[in-house]
């Protein structure tokens, strides 16, 4: 097998505000994978958050060797045994590996990915689309415009400097799309006490769920905000790897299982498998990306209570067709492997 990289500038439509930063952009690394005249692809996105610049998603990506292997599948199965990427590849970088093996690996077989992971009914999930801390009028035109396109769940960030202003915007949101399942999200932007005395009041508005209010690092802290919250509880910013989970379940309601924090299809399957049964029910994230970086998630989605599989639908172009959304609802499409198809060729290339 042969491998190459692309990167490519991935443009949001309007800046994401959230608690912690305001994104207008990213950087994407495709990861291209040839055997027998057959291709599959993956992606990385670059994170501030993460540490993950471009030169370094590029620097990792191509460290992989994957000429040793003589097809997809005995790739695979070496990813999975721990032995194609050493314990310090970051999980972005062995999800965007596995991705672009699974979609060789599907279309050698002629199946959609999701048939190589044993479901034989093609996903579908209805996803939350994100509304990012803004003004009011613009939270409740873009909560209209959202429940009219489909949408029954939006997910509003909050941790604005002051907690009335995202009270305020829920209630907009909510008085504006008042059939929609809303879900918050602060990324850590509260203190255990302001945690407290505000979840209540977004409860009162009708909140199905709150993911990470408090800053990450503390997993007991948050497990007994669990405990007395008035609505359910989501980690993910406390929930990173399997050991994470392992110490939150039972004790939050959810975990927020992103494939580039995690490290990819066969480690979140790992986590749901290890939450069943618990109380803990598993919500699929995701990163901004094209939707061939959210095709390997939406080939979970019918495993999750939530999904929040949006990162395509806030990008000015996706140069990626194949998983729908924007009618809020994402879906595969039914072809071999990832079951997505490039619709624009793009020139900058890594």
């Amino acid at each position: 097998m042969k491998s190459s990289l692309r990167t490519v500038r991935l443009e949001l439509a309007e800046p994401l505000r959230i608690s912690r930063s305001t994104m207008a952009a990213r950087d994407a690394v495709w990861l291209t994978v040839e055997h027998e005249e057959l291709r599959g692809h993956g992606e990385a996105v670059t994170s501030v958050y993460y540490g993950l610049g471009t030169e370094t998603l590029v620097r990792l990506l191509t460290a992989v060797d994957l000429s040793r292997f003589a097809d997809p599948e005995s790739a695979l199965e070496a990813l999975r045994a721990g032995e194609l990427t050493t314990s310090d590849v970051p999980p972005a970088v062995t999800a965007a590996v596995e991705s672009a093996l699974l979609d060789l690996a599907g279309k050698r077989a002629g199946v959609p990915v999701h048939r190589l992971l044993g479901t034989t009914a093609p996903p579908v999930a209805a996803t939350a689309r994100t509304i990012g801390i803004t003004a009011l009028a613009r939270a409740a035109s873009e909560a209209r415009r959202l429940a009219a396109s489909g949408f029954e769940v939006i997910k509003v960030k909050a941790g604005a400097p002051d907690p009335e202003d995202d009270i305020e915007r829920v209630r907009v949101i909510r008085d504006a799309a008042p059939r929609a399942r809303l879900l918050l999200d602060p990324n850590g932007a509260w203190s255990v006490p302001q945690t407290d005395a505000l979840l209540p009041r977004f409860a009162a508005l009708g909140v199905a769920a709150v993911e990470q209010p408090v800053p990450p690092g503390d997993p007991d802290a948050l497990g007994a905000l669990a405990e007395r919250a008035p609505l359910p509880v989501i980690a993910d910013e406390d929930a990173v790897t399997l050991e994470d989970v392992r110490r939150l379940a039972g004790r939050v309601q959810g975990v927020n299982v992103k494939l580039a924090k995690c490290g990819g299809v066969h480690a979140a399957l790992r986590i749901a498998e290890l939450i069943e049964g618990s109380g803990t029910e598993l919500m699929l994230g995701c990163l901004t990306a094209s939707t061939l970086g959210l095709a390997p998630a939406v080939h979970l989605a019918d495993r999750a209570r939530w999904a929040d599989l949006d990162g395509h639908l806030l990008l000015a172009h996706d140069p990626w067709t194949g998983i729908g959304g924007a009618d809020g609802v994402v879906r595969t499409s039914g072809l071999a492997g990832l079951g997505v198809e490039e619709v624009t060729v793009r020139a900058d290339v890594a």
